[in-house]
């Protein structure tokens, strides 16, 4: 019997759009489905500037993701309304955020992903189904057979030779029975230094945040109505935490000693940490917007992922009544009635993001688990470099970056050297046509501080997708692709054509970040 596609890519993120960008490329028909109207995960319906790594510009990222944000400049060059200085410069920030090199609007972003897989569903490769969330999978013993959705049509169910799971909290594993992990693992299992002491903790989770963008009108007054729970967060201070949840005190993440950036000013202010617009590159002059994900809006009161889902959805409105709070404190109690709620460089009505901005997802039991012994610069102390892995389908670099937790605990921020992105680690250990191609491959509680950044999370799924290709091309399951080393050496051929870098130079592997 037909199958609806060859390849089913659940979750419209960043991993997402490049396992559909990889595999419709690679000839295969492709259904992408998002349960949001809008694709792009943390790069715009979670409204997160990307972090990146200090080569992006010319190396340590997909040419595919490097095109990404070529195009986004593009786009923005060829608005009339930018100023000639900031048109020519060749490495553009648009926001002049200083979190990262390409600071730019989430509904720009979005314009130009639905650009590079135009062309893709133009030649019929590729379907793009939106408002498609997973309720259901149906399973024949180690293979999963169809997932279903429900839509604005009713429940659909959509068959597929492979699933490739890209959702933000790894949704499809629970429904398709694949063996997986959630929250924090105990030191006693994985062996990592910065692992949970005591039993494991399937609900100590990263805080998410619910960001929201802000622009500067210094005439006007926009103070958002109070929330209800205002006085709560007012008053709500954590045991770990230097102060007030609505106040200026934070944490340093490295050391977790008390921090406290000024709002406006020099140096690494909050205004232009993430500023998405920077206005004086416009002609003429536009308002200035910064998009708010800062420590005061992380909620960590309770865990998201895996309750109830009246218990998620009480907690996700939650967050946002945390995010409008603070905005409320900021534009009153800090005096600075001025900041308004901007909707439109989101595409949003309210200001806020889309979706929230989950950093933790499920992860799969892979037949390879990233530990932080094979990344962490104190883990590897006089080895000088990260694991080196034969079978490497891409690369990254980020410091272990893990928020406050759902559990009680303050940052965990820690050095780790430039690393690479295994094989095993998109491969469960029972499933046969099922592929992380996301923030649910197989990392742990700790290591996915470092791998669910935006360009690690693209890489992971454009290797996702080309791996079921290949697997369709051959005849063979992936597991196989990895077990034999002539698959393995031509699928890293195949990956190496579509400009996905497989190592890191020699000179960089020794960088601390």
């Amino acid at each position: 019997m037909r199958s609806d596609c060859e390849v089913l890519v659940v979750g419209g993120g960043c991993g997402g759009v490049a396992a559909a960008l990889s595999a419709a490329m690679l000839g295969r028909r492709v259904v992408l489905t998002e349960a949001t109207g809008r694709l792009g995960g943390q790069l715009t319906t979670q409204a997160v500037p990307p972090d990146e790594n200090a080569w992006v510009e010319t190396f340590g990222a997909t040419q595919s993701y490097r095109l990404m944000r070529s195009r986004v400049r593009d786009r923005y060059r060829a608005d009339p309304r930018l100023g000639a200085e900031a048109r020519a410069v060749r490495e553009l920030n648009p926001g002049e955020g200083w979190v990262s090199a390409l600071c730019a609007e989430p509904v720009v972003v979005g314009e130009v992903l639905d650009e590079l897989l135009a062309p893709l569903v133009r030649a019929g490769n590729l379907e793009i189904r939106y408002h498609h969330t997973p309720v259901g999978a149906v399973t024949t013993g180690d293979r999963v057979d169809a997932v279903e959705f429900a839509s604005p049509e009713g429940v659909v169910s959509l068959s597929a030779s492979y699933v490739i799971d890209a959702t933000e909290e790894g949704d499809v594993l629970p429904l398709a029975g694949c063996e997986h992990v959630l929250g924090s693992e105990s030191a006693d299992e994985t062996g990592e230094p910065h692992a949970l002491d005591g039993p494991a903790d399937p609900f100590d989770q990263q805080a998410l945040t619910w960001c929201a963008a802000l622009e500067w009108d210094p005439d006007g007054s926009h103070v958002v109505p109070r929330p209800d729970d205002y006085d709560f967060w007012r008053g709500y201070r954590a045991p770990f935490w230097p102060g007030p949840q609505l106040g200026w005190a934070t944490q340093e993440p490295e050391t977790g000693e008390p921090l406290s950036r000024p709002l406006f000013g020099e140096g690494q202010d909050l205004w232009r940490f993430r500023r998405i617009r920077s206005g004086r590159l416009w002609d003429p002059p536009r308002p200035d917007v910064t998009l708010v994900n800062w420590p005061q809006i992380d909620y960590w009161l309770a865990p998201v992922t895996g309750v109830a889902p009246e218990e998620r959805a009480a907690r996700l409105a939650q967050a946002r009544s945390l995010t409008l709070s603070f905005v409320h404190w900021l534009q009153t109690e800090a005096g600075y009635p001025g900041l308004r709620l901007a909707g439109e460089p989101l595409g949003t009505a309210d200001g806020l993001a889309l979706a929230p901005y989950v950093r933790e997802s499920r992860r799969i039991r892979a037949e390879f688990t990233v530990l932080e012994q094979h990344v962490g610069v104190e883990a590897r102390a006089g080895i000088g470099q990260a694991e080196q892995f034969a079978d490497s389908v891409g690369i990254g670099c980020y410091r272990i970056d893990l928020h406050p937790s759902t559990g009680g605990r303050g940052y965990l921020d820690i050095a780790c050297h430039p690393f690479q992105i295994p094989l095993g680690a998109l491969l469960p250990v029972r499933v046969e046509n099922l592929l992380a191609g996301g923030k649910c491959l197989g990392v742990t509680h700790v290591t996915n501080g470092c791998y669910r950044l935006h360009p690690v999370e693209w890489n992971t799924g454009e290797a996702a997708g080309a791996l079921a290709a290949f697997a369709l091309e051959n005849g063979v399951p992936p597991r196989a692709v990895r077990a034999r080393p002539g698959l393995l050496a031509d699928f890293q051929a195949r990956l190496a054509k579509l400009g996905v870098p497989l190592e890191w130079p020699e000179g960089v592997r020794g960088v601390v970040r």
